[in-house]
């Protein structure tokens, strides 16, 4: 059942705090990542922040009593968005994380992604040029915000003339994948990678 004290709203600059922390409170397959991280901006340096700066009318927030508790972000082309961080957006979170020494379980994988940077998935984006990523703080999972965050960025993107998305899943996280089987996405496995494809047009 749908709590009437939550709602959609697009993202805006004051909710870059917690685009981070719902980033980092849902890492880990949904759930919270704080342990794994030393720097707990890491994942939103590359999983929620730079969408919100450079594919703003692609951002949305789910808010229950005046606080996000879930956004759901993307870009409508994935390659010109990797060019436009490539610019903007990885020298700066270089500088942010100089000097930085991996000392918990994830800092490695995402040092290394921020130094040899991929937002989408290569081999999915010339077919499914738009991607997304969806996070829902776990005490409002599963109660039909997702389903309609989704919705919400798939008509943003179509007013767009998008025709079709993708997006990574975390392969141990069965919970996620069931739900995009049910809202009508394709599976794809690759390389020990999951993702999620759906022609939109």
């Amino acid at each position: 059942m749908m709590d009437t004290n939550c709602f959609i709203r697009p993202a805006i600059d004051a909710d870059i705090d917690a685009l981070f922390d719902i980033c980092l409170k849902t890492a880990n397959g949904g759930h919270d990542a704080s342990a794994l991280y030393s720097d707990p901006h890491l994942p939103g340096y590359i999983w929620s922040v730079p969408y919100l700066k450079f594919a703003k009318d692609f951002a949305f927030v789910l808010v229950q009593d005046d606080r996000p508790v879930g956004y759901v972000v993307g870009t409508p082309d994935t390659s010109a968005f990797d060019r436009d961080l490539q610019a903007n957006w990885w020298p700066f979170v270089r500088r942010e994380i100089a000097g930085l020494t991996p000392a918990r379980p994830r800092d490695a994988d995402v040092i290394e992604r921020i130094h040899n940077p991929r937002s989408g998935t290569a081999w999915l984006q010339d077919q499914y040029p738009a991607h997304l990523h969806i996070n829902i703080l776990p005490g409002r999972q599963a109660a039909g915000w997702g389903r309609r965050m989704i919705s919400t960025e798939l008509q943003a993107f179509r007013n767009h003339g998008v025709g079709a998305v993708h997006l990574g899943v975390d392969p141990n996280n069965e919970r996620a994948r069931g739900f995009y089987r049910h809202l009508g996405f394709s599976e794809f496995e690759r390389d020990g990678g999951v993702a999620f494809a759906m022609r939109i047009d």
